[in-house]
């Protein structure tokens, strides 16, 4: 891997030189844009909409626009001007346990490596950390962004998460919470059954990208000149009350497909 940012843990008075580096990926599968006639690629310019002329991409600057239409041209020497403490810094501001972040609020993680001569100041943090079962509260600079963020244990590394800032998170403004929702007792004792019977320790290997193996499938019978796979077929959902599909899929929950119950929470949601 490739360090993104270079700088220190702040903890206290003390000081630990790390490096970052994005700790994941997107494995999406990519495609250009092209014209369906020739599948010739299509490229875009960037065109000044003043002169109409094509702009070199080392005249593209940042603008940020009035409400009257006017617009205000930064450049990088005004961003590197800008008072950031944290541009080199994670900023260690006080410990919380882990369970009051909200997930809402996570945005980007980073594997934490120390330098040499930081290894055993960050070993003690680590194992200070794993000890204590919080995570640090941190403020750190990437990009010229600011962020709140934490620090966490994962795999004897540290983690650094990048969380949004309070007034990023959208309110959750729908009508339906304005509304007086009954729940019958008899609904939701067989939907807490539903939950129970269905529950199992999380295993991430054990899912898979369907929509990617298939678009990767796709793309092999179009190399290759084939059929494109056939689209398996979904048997017609018929229309049943909330309770009779409550009671069927706990039945298909508690059985496996000879009719015996299961040994172990099922892995796959039976469709009522």
């Amino acid at each position: 891997m490739r360090s993104m940012w270079k700088g220190a843990i702040s903890f206290g008075l003390v000081m630990i030189p790390v490096k970052l580096y994005t700790a994941t990926e997107q494995r999406d599968v990519t495609f250009r844009q092209v014209h369906a006639a020739d599948g010739g690629r299509i490229r875009f310019r960037r065109v000044c909409e003043l002169d109409g002329e094509e702009v070199p991409y080392a005249d593209v600057a940042k603008g940020y626009e009035l409400e009257d239409g006017r617009m205000v041209v930064l450049t990088d020497e005004d961003f590197a001007q800008l008072p950031l403490p944290t541009a080199r810094s994670i900023e260690v501001l006080n410990f919380s346990p882990a369970d009051q972040i909200d997930p809402i609020l996570m945005n980007r993680s980073y594997y934490v490596e120390p330098e040499k001569a930081g290894t055993r100041a960050y070993a003690l943090l680590r194992d200070a950390l794993e000890r204590s079962g919080r995570v640090a509260v941190a403020r750190v600079a990437l990009r010229q962004r600011e962020s709140l963020a934490t620090l966490r244990t994962r795999d004897g590394v540290l983690v650094l998460e990048t969380l949004l800032w309070p007034d990023e998170v959208r309110a959750a403004d729908f009508p339906f919470l304005d509304e007086d929702i009954e729940t019958r007792s008899q609904e939701l004792k067989m939907a807490s059954s539903l939950i129970d019977s269905m529950t199992e320790d999380f295993d991430p290997e054990q899912y898979h990208d369907n929509y990617r193996e298939a678009l990767e499938e796709l793309v092999a019978a179009k190399v290759e000149g084939l059929a494109p796979p056939e689209p398996a077929e979904k048997p017609a959902a018929e229309p049943v009350s909330l309770l009779d599909a409550l009671q069927a899929s706990l039945d298909a929950a508690g059985k496996d497909q000879t009719g015996t119950a299961r040994k172990r929470p099922p892995r796959k949601r039976a469709s009522a």
